[in-house]
């Protein structure tokens, strides 16, 4: 067979090789050590957080190390491809702050390595795939759907492993005249790796490589023909991403642990094109707890999985990159205790300290996360990304915001204050749903008033709005309630009515809560005094003369 032919036949309009590519991208001047990470999504329109996940490695492992971070967009399946996508893919990632050094961007693309749209690179994957005809590592293939599916029914019937392989691969042994017969017929065809691993466990060779996670991945090599051009000149993800990681100088490569199965696939093809193999970083799958049973987060039955929900719900960035962080790293939650104040990016990262039997993930937990970061946020800060997510997913409550910062402040800011602040705020929605009652239109009464009470609501409250005012210092507003508290029977002390149920209708804190209900509509809440004060005299009043 001479191969120079059969490449020139197959490819007769690739001009350039692959050492004209070594040229146009050379290596990349970094410091040592620095490594080169990139984001490889599919624009299908879902963007999730195992996209978020492996983007935070990245960029982590790229900027402490003085790296490079970058995004290419592996759009080679066109029937997946979802208009605006791409756009939808930077937005969300950009909101979560990742932001990338060079790649794809909404208005083309960054850098000196692209295009960073594999759709883009189509001459460049040809090249290489005719170097490989040439060295006769790769031949074209005329099978047809049909006789594939007769080679599988006979392979299962013979209890064969499944492919393209040895007996199985009759387009391995074409002669140029047959070749060029079936491309002069017409016949559509795909280009295929000649593979030289042997089918044979006992016959074939045992790879080893070095898991920037797991450590050493063994297993047998690839025996398998596969399609590394499909009919329509575009390449297969196998092909594409090892010629365009090489070309990009990747160092390292961080995807799920799904894509163990085609490393045999990736070494021989690395081997072959003659490149330098980057670090595999394989994380493991996000799972969460269903009834006491770990399972791997369904796009289907999780609503969690997707990017969409987190900016939906309201949650602030740092609150889901602090919580990923302690999925992340093992160690990340006693760095933060030892460091409580130091950004985020602080924190040393480490692909060792990854887990790699499946990491678990758990709202509750991110919940309370969340809650101990925005405890640290100024008011002004948390008022700003309430309007934003507000103008994007609940526009209706804007006008409530926008022109009442002030007030949206103080009301932020309630409790937030001393040693050991309030912790009650934790995503978007959640707040507005806390706070609500400071909006008259969203004013309810949704909690009974006390049982111990219940006989004396109207006298509580009219001997209340008789003595209130709201000029009254906390201590002197008190003073008043546990005054009215005594005139009707009840503990001036909890410990008293505990102490002697039989003497006292309840204690001091049913009376409080009586007034909380009446102004609050809630029988838990911040300070009443200092909601008060937000509130102002004559709503405060309103409130306790519809109760009367």
């Amino acid at each position: 067979m001479n191969y120079d032919k059969l490449a020139e036949l197959l490819f007769p309009h690739i001009t350039k090789t692959p050492e004209d590519y070594e040229t146009i991208y050379p290596p990349r001047q970094l410091p040592a050590g620095a490594k080169v990470t990139r984001l490889g999504p599919s624009p299908t329109g879902f963007i999730h957080l195992g996209n978020l996940y492996g983007a935070f490695v990245d960029e982590r492992l790229a900027r402490q190390s003085g790296g490079i971070f970058y995004l290419r967009i592996e759009d080679t399946d066109d029937k997946r491809y979802v208009d605006g996508a791409v756009e939808t893919i930077i937005t969300s990632l950009d909101f979560f702050g990742i932001d990338f050094d060079e790649g794809a961007a909404i208005d083309g693309s960054n850098g000196d390595y692209g295009p960073y749209y594999q759709s883009q690179r189509g001459e460049i994957y040809q090249c290489y795939v005719k170097a490989l005809v040439k060295k006769g590592q790769a031949y074209p293939c005329f099978l047809t759907e049909e006789e594939i599916a007769a080679i599988r029914q006979n392979q299962e019937q013979n209890k064969e492993n499944p492919g393209i392989y040895g007996e199985y691969a009759p387009c391995r042994g074409l002669t140029l005249e047959e070749i060029e017969q079936n491309i002069n017929a017409g016949k559509p065809y795909v280009i295929r790796l000649k593979s030289d691993g042997h089918q044979d466990p006992q016959k074939a060779r045992t790879i080893s490589i070095e898991d920037g996670i797991r450590g050493i991945l063994s297993m047998p090599e690839n025996y398998q023909d596969v399609v590394i051009l499909k009919a329509t000149g575009i390449p297969t993800y196998h092909f594409a991403h090892v010629v365009d990681d090489h070309l990009m100088r990747t160092t390292h490569v961080v995807r799920g642990e799904e894509w163990i199965s085609s490393l045999p696939i990736h070494v021989e093809l690395f081997e072959k094109l003659g490149f330098e193999m980057p670090i595999f970083c394989h994380t493991a799958q996000l799972m969460k707890l269903d009834n006491g049973n770990k399972r791997k987060l369904s796009k289907r039955k999780d609503p969690e999985l997707s990017l969409d929900y987190y900016r939906q719900e309201g949650y602030m960035p740092q609150a889901v990159r602090e919580y990923l962080l302690t999925v992340l790293n093992s160690n990340y939650e006693e760095w933060r205790q030892k460091n409580p104040d130091a950004d985020a990016g602080e924190f040393p990262f480490q692909v060792e300290k990854m887990s790699n039997s499946g990491a678990l993930f758990d709202l509750d937990k991110l919940n309370d996360v969340s809650k101990d970061v925005l405890v640290k946020i100024p008011a002004d800060q948390l008022c700003a990304f309430l309007k934003q997510w507000a103008g994007e997913f609940k526009p209706e409550i804007l006008p409530l915001l926008e022109g009442h910062e002030d007030y949206i402040e103080k009301i932020l800011d309630l409790g937030r204050s001393g040693k050991k602040p309030r912790k009650d705020l934790v995503y978007g929605k959640q707040i507005f749903q806390f706070i609500r009652y400071f909006f008259d239109d969203y004013f309810e009464i949704e909690d009974a008033y006390p049982e111990n009470a219940s006989d004396d609501v109207k006298e509580i409250l009219s001997r209340y709005l008789e003595t209130y005012d709201h000029s009254d210092d906390q201590s002197q507003w008190f003073d008043k309630i546990r005054a009215i508290g005594e005139e009707l029977n009840y503990a001036a002390r909890p410990k008293d009515y505990k102490k002697n149920p039989d003497q006292y209708k309840g204690h001091v804190g049913d009376v409080s809560t009586v007034i909380r209900i009446a102004v609050m509509g809630r029988s838990q809440s911040p300070d009443v005094w200092e909601i008060q004060q937000i509130l102002g005299e004559e709503r405060t009043k309103a409130r306790l003369k519809a109760q009367l």
